[in-house]
């Protein structure tokens, strides 16, 4: 619901003490990561792996499903044109020839691991779980030593290995058939071996866990805010695939199935609006400055598929910054659309605000839900002449405009007086150079300002209408 009331005048006035003392609600913000997505196109279950030598690393199941490859760049973007390396090949025959999928690259006591799931020559479905080892600094590089299965105790279809360390301890997490692909957790007394009897954390029983295939498969880990969360993907892999999430307390006993709460609803699915379809098969990383947690992800830029799903080539990686509720947990949003990243604006003089739309009005608001209305891409200016326009993440094509001089999010028309409308230029902070203020295009010195929590582009005048005016990119 939105808040439509005033600010009691208290906290106007230490905002303005602040401001009249040189703080800066801004200051602290690091500039937030830009991506471009797809990231790399048909790549799907994809990995991103910051390393302590400076490199992110990736991996991925490529359409032929034949082979492991890695990337690595200084940058996340930078693994978009950075040269692949084809590491290992899948068997002519035996195990491991058929159905290469989801490797993930772990440094673990000083070597590298890969791990994998494998069919077989005579039995293509017969997936099981593999490890690769390599002690090279480099992991492109050396020679990657096969180190068998790895054995749960259940020989039955198992796959998506993953694991972390918590509290000197290692674990794994795993999807196995048991009669239905449910994800498992073990300790781990050594980087290929699992100890003690692996226990199951969720099997799918919801209805969007069981659409078209009853699946839980894809478990990633995310630790912060005193919790664990695990992440996981349901359904067929067509445009029902989407995201589920346990949640732990981090001074659980991870063993223990009591200690993890199930979201009863995904936490990240298909979007119309954004012609992203069947998100899913995630990974976490950090941005470049390591201020920003990531969400890595695969998804289709449509919606029907001729034939199996599973081999559809064009499930792409993609990757956006992850937002936090003020409850702790992770708010993934929803798949952005292609192109350039998407952005929160925070007000300068109200941090815990952000420019949002509600029934398409511009305002200011706190734990804004839906997450999207709250995220605009800065595009080149509707009206050209070196102006930006503000684009909305849910409603692609939609943009924030002045309407008698109130701020709407409307669709563009395609006419002059819309686009010269929706065109500001984008100037140094006026309160503060560490955010970025927006004039009016049609209106010379009018900005887009907050008053009473909603938005106008009005002219200005004193010290609070400029930080009123001006905002942080998050």
């Amino acid at each position: 619901m939105a808040q439509r009331s005033s600010l009691p005048q208290l906290v106007l006035s230490l905002a303005v003490a602040a401001l009249s003392l040189g703080l800066s609600a801004g200051t602290a913000l690091a500039a937030p990561p830009k991506y471009t997505n797809p990231l790399i196109a048909q790549r799907a279950d994809a990995q991103i792996f910051k390393h302590t030598d400076g490199y992110y690393y990736f991996t991925a199941s490529v359409p032929e499903y034949d082979r492991i490859i890695l990337r690595r760049a200084t940058s996340i973007q930078g693994l978009a044109s950075a040269a692949e390396t084809v590491v290992w090949r899948k068997h002519s025959s035996g195990e491991m020839a058929a159905h290469i999928w989801a490797p993930e690259l772990h440094f673990i006591s000083g070597k590298w691991y890969i791990y994998f799931a494998a069919g077989a020559s005579n039995d293509i479905w017969r997936i099981r779980m593999y490890a690769l080892e390599n002690s090279s600094a480099n992991p492109l590089t050396g020679s990657w030593t096969e180190k068998g299965i790895i054995s749960t105790g259940v020989d039955s279809f198992s796959l998506d290995a993953t694991t972390f360390e918590h509290n000197g301890q290692r674990y794994m997490l795993w999807a196995q058939y048991n009669p239905d692909s449910n994800v498992y957790i073990a300790k781990m007394s050594s980087p290929t071996t699992l100890a003690g009897s692996p226990v199951l954390l969720t099997r799918p029983e919801y209805a969007w866990e069981t659409q078209g295939f009853r699946v839980n498969e894809g478990p990633a880990v995310l630790k912060k805010n005193g919790k664990i969360f695990v992440t996981y993907s349901a359904s067929k892999t067509d445009d029902r695939y989407c995201m589920g999430m346990l949640t732990a307390s981090d001074s659980s006993d991870l063993l223990n199935p009591a200690s993890w709460r199930k979201s009863p609803t995904p936490v990240f699915t298909s979007n119309v609006n954004t012609s992203q379809y069947g998100p899913g098969h995630n990974f976490f990383t950090v941005s470049e400055d390591g201020q920003s947690d990531l969400l890595v992800y695969h998804a289709r830029p449509y919606q029907q598929i001729n034939g199996d799903p599973l081999y559809d080539p064009n499930r792409h990686t993609r990757v956006q910054k992850i937002y936090w509720n003020a409850d702790g947990t992770p708010n993934f949003g929803i798949p952005l659309a292609d192109g350039a990243t998407s952005f929160r604006f925070k007000s300068y003089n109200l941090p815990n605000y952000v420019i949002r739309h509600w029934e398409f009005r511009g305002r200011l608001e706190t734990n804004v839900n839906p997450l999207a209305d709250s995220q605009f891409r800065l595009v080149p200016g509707l009206s050209g002449s070196g102006t930006v326009s503000f684009e909305s993440a849910n409603f692609p094509g939609y943009f924030l405009r002045h309407k008698n001089l109130e701020a709407w999010v409307e669709k563009s028309d395609g006419s002059t007086s819309f686009k010269n409308d929706a065109s500001f230029y984008q100037r140094s902070g006026l309160a503060s150079s560490t955010g970025s203020s927006f004039e009016s295009y049609n209106y010379a010195g009018r900005y887009l300002r907050h008053f009473n929590y909603l938005l106008y582009v009005q002219p200005l005048s004193t010290a609070t209408d400029k930080a009123d005016a001006t905002f942080i990119a998050d």
